[in-house]
């Protein structure tokens, strides 16, 4: 079974940068869908992110196009989101989803089975 660990949240100020970190253990990130969803208070929740250590492809919510990037260090077993220009808008609590898939998706939660504690991300302006 694969357990993940996400971290690297904290408080910053609008415009400013974090990177989380999805570290996966019991298993490896050959071939899995890795995604990044996050939920604020009040709100739905929402994909952020996705990528596909199949083929690296990944996916970004209109969001957050231009400012977030994906990447996957097959080696250290882990998925970083690496936030640029953060808004307040980006406050919520990042979960990571992972299952084995060769595409990934952030339409919805369904597709993984596997997720992390979460980390909270606070902007402030």
């Amino acid at each position: 079974e694969v357990q993940l660990q996400a971290s690297g949240g904290g408080l910053v100020q609008a415009g400013g940068s974090l990177t989380l970190s999805c570290v996966a253990s019991g298993s490896t990130f050959d071939r899995y869908a890795i995604a990044w969803f996050r939920q604020a208070p009040g709100k739905e929740r929402e994909g952020v992110s996705c990528i596909a250590s199949y083929d690296g492809s990944t996916v970004y919510a209109d969001s957050t196009k231009g400012r977030f990037t994906v990447s996957l260090n097959r080696l250290k077993n882990t998925v970083y989101l690496q936030m640029n220009n953060l808004k307040p808008e980006d406050t919520a609590v990042y979960v990571c989803g992972a299952d084995i898939w060769d595409e990934c998706s952030i339409k919805g939660t369904y597709y993984y089975r596997h997720w992390g504690q979460g980390t909270l991300v606070t902007v402030s302006s």
